[in-house]
């Protein structure tokens, strides 16, 4: 994912920042707990195509954990 791009795109919702996860091809807001997809290499940025995140996401990808991979 092209990083520029990444740097400007928020959650639709919120207009928080969002973290890029490669292996999954996503990308996460933290504070409404979903998942964007990327298909084809283009962001869906609609609520409505994102999926909730679990708890163990939230957790394992929360801001300011120590031990973050």
């Amino acid at each position: 994912m092209d990083k520029e791009l990444l740097a400007m795109l928020v959650c639709p919702l919120c207009k928080g920042k969002l973290k890029y996860h490669r292996d999954a091809e996503e990308l996460h807001c933290l504070f409404d707990g979903l998942a964007y997809p990327i298909r084809d290499g283009i962001p869906v940025m609609l609520a409505e195509e994102a999926r909730v995140l679990d708890v163990d996401e939230k957790l394992h990808t929360s801001p300011g954990r120590s031990g973050e991979a």
